[in-house]
């Protein structure tokens, strides 16, 4: 699904950062643009910078119902820094991929609230495609681990401070 992306730009309160760009909404089904300027109230403008797709995987639903079952529900915007104006990179509906782009600090991620109908959009997928994992109980091996082992190390090599020693038993015959 085609989503826009609406970014707000405000005046930057540092020396440093001359404008504050921030997501503050997506348009479901939008058109193709490129920073086309809806509205402009002081310094702060907001502009329908991109149109990109909304992609869902039948491999991330787990993500997509966490997503869906949190207090309010989002999709996450990616933006990267590009120089006079930020570069728009993804629209993700999943937390988890979101949190992935987050770990780098490269790229700054956006929450913003799914609008009703891309909400009914997306929990119709993920009722489709979600499938419980079953809890399975994961059993020891009956492998006997009260053995002592000898030295694990090469038997060629003779070390006798090493946890990775050759075996005594190979070195009693040995000539110094």
């Amino acid at each position: 699904m085609p989503l826009g992306i609406v970014i707000r730009r405000t005046a930057g309160v540092t020396v440093w950062q001359k404008w504050v760009w921030k997501v503050v909404a997506v348009l479901p089904g939008a058109a193709e643009a490129d920073w086309t300027l809806l509205r402009s109230e002081g310094e702060a403008e907001e502009y329908h910078a991109v149109t990109l797709p909304l992609e869902l995987y039948r491999t991330d639903a787990e993500a997509y119902m966490q997503g869906l079952t949190a207090s309010v529900p989002s999709v996450y915007v990616v933006l990267r820094d590009g120089g006079d104006r930020p570069e728009v990179t993804l629209v993700t509906a999943s937390p988890f991929e979101a949190q992935d782009y987050a770990d780098t600090g490269e790229d700054q991620v956006e929450k913003v609230p799914m609008p009703e109908g891309l909400v009914a959009w997306v929990r119709d997928f993920t009722k489709a495609h979600f499938r419980k994992e079953t809890f399975k109980k994961r059993r020891r091996d009956r492998t006997n681990t009260d053995l002592i082992e000898d030295g694990i190390g090469d038997a060629r090599i003779a070390q006798t401070a090493d946890v990775y020693r050759s075996p005594a038993s190979r070195k009693k015959g040995r000539l110094q």
